[in-house]
C-alpha cells in the first residue's frame, strides 16, 4: 500500500502543522476529526472554529465534530470514510472503537521523548523540570494514555533562553515532519514498533491549573526560574503583589535568576532602579516581563510608572 488513507485528529495550531505537511506532501488524507466549534465573546453568541478546522475547510478536507467519540452517527461517518491509518495530533482521548477501526492502526505525535512525560502538559513540565533535551516521539496507541510502541522520536535542546512557547514552536515543527516519516514508513512496512522501557523512572505531565501555576518563592532561584519559563507565555506564573493599599495579581512571562547569599526574607520585592527584584531563597528573580490583573503585559518599567508607591510590597 503507497497511499493509505488517513483520518487526522487534531484541534489546535501545534496540530495545523503536522495537517498541513502530510496535505503539502501528497499524503492522502480523506477526513479530519476536531472538536466542535467553540462559544466566544462576551455573550458566547459566536461559534469560533478550532484552527484544525479551518485549516481543513481551507484544504477542502471532510470535518467531523462529535461531541461523544462514542456516537454511532459518528462512527458510521468515519467507517464511511474507510480509513486505512489514523494519525493523532494534540486530540481527546479515543476510544477503541475510534483508534482500533483503521487495518494499519492509529498513532499518536506526542511532545516529549517517551516513556518521560506522559500526559497533558509534557512541554511546560519539561522546562519547569529543568530538562536540557526534549523531544517529540511517534507511537501507535493502546488502552493505556501515551503507553504504546514507539515508532520514531527527535529530540532537541533545551536552552536557558527557551521557554515553553519557544519549544512548543519548535516541537511543532519537528513533529510535523515526523508525521510523514511516520505515515510513510507505514505504509511501506518499515516502521518500527517498540515496546516503552518500563523500569525507568518516570516524570509525569499532568494537567495544568491555576493553582498549579502559583510561585513559590520560597525554593531555590533556579527552580523558580524555570517554573516562570515552564508557564511562559501560556498559562502564566502568577503571584499576589501586597502592600498597605495594594492587592493585585500578578503574571510574570519574563524573568531571569541572579544568585546571592540570601539577604532577604523569600518573596521581599525591592526595586532597584527601573528593575523589580525579588528574593529567592539564594539570590533574587529579577522580573523582565508582567502582567497586573485587569491591565495588559507590559515591560516592568511601565509597570512601575504606574505604581503610587513601592515601599513594604511583598509578594507571596
Amino acid at each position: 500500500m503507497t497511499s493509505p488513507r488517513i483520518v487526522f485528529m487534531g484541534t489546535p495550531e501545534f496540530a495545523v502543522a503536522s495537517l498541513r505537511a502530510l496535505v503539502e506532501s501528497g499524503c492522502n488524507v480523506v477526513g479530519v476529526v476536531t472538536m466542535p466549534d467553540k462559544p466566544k465573546g462576551r455573550h458566547q453568541d459566536t461559534l469560533q472554529p478550532s484552527p484544525v478546522k479551518q485549516y481543513a475547510l481551507e484544504a477542502g478536507l471532510p470535518v467531523l465534530q462529535p461531541v461523544n467519540l462514542k456516537d454511532a452517527a459518528f462512527l458510521a461517518d468515519l467507517k464511511s470514510l474507510q480509513p486505512d491509518l489514523g494519525v493523532v495530533v494534540a486530540f481527546r482521548m479515543l476510544p477503541e472503537s475510534v483508534w482500533g477501526l483503521p487495518p494499519l492502526g492509529t498513532f499518536n505525535l506526542h511532545a516529549s521523548l517517551l516513556p518521560q512525560y506522559r500526559g497533558a502538559a509534557p512541554i511546560n513540565w519539561a522546562v519547569i523540570n529543568g530538562e536540557k533535551e526534549t523531544g517529540v516521539t511517534t507511537f501507535f496507541l493502546k488502552h493505556a494514555i501515551d503507553t504504546g510502541n514507539i515508532i520514531f522520536t527527535r529530540s532537541t535542546p533545551i536552552t536557558d533562553e527557551d521557554n515553553a512557547g519557544t519549544v512548543h514552536d519548535r516541537l511543532m515543527a519537528i513533529g510535523a515532519d515526523l508525521v510523514v516519516e511516520t505515515v510513510r514508513a507505514i505504509a511501506d512496512g518499515s516502521a518500527p514498533s517498540l515496546q516503552q522501557e518500563a523500569d525507568v523512572p518516570l516524570r509525569p505531565a499532568p494537567k495544568i491549573f491555576k493553582d498549579t501555576c502559583r510561585i513559590d518563592w520560597r525554593k531555590p532561584g533556579r527552580e523558580v526560574f524555570n517554573f516562570i519559563r515552564g508557564l511562559a507565555p501560556y498559562p502564566a506564573a502568577w503571584t499576589l503583589l501586597l502592600g498597605d493599599d495594594i492587592h493585585t495579581e500578578i503574571k510574570i512571562y519574563k524573568a531571569h535568576f541572579e544568585p546571592a547569599p540570601q539577604q532577604s526574607v523569600p518573596g521581599s520585592f525591592h526595586v532597584v532602579g527601573s528593575a523589580i527584584h525579588i528574593a529567592v531563597k539564594d539570590g533574587v528573580i529579577v522580573v523582565d516581563e508582567l502582567q497586573a490583573s485587569g491591565r495588559r503585559r507590559m515591560p516592568v518599567a511601565d509597570f512601575l510608572r504606574g505604581l503610587r508607591r513601592t515601599e513594604g510590597l511583598h509578594v507571596e
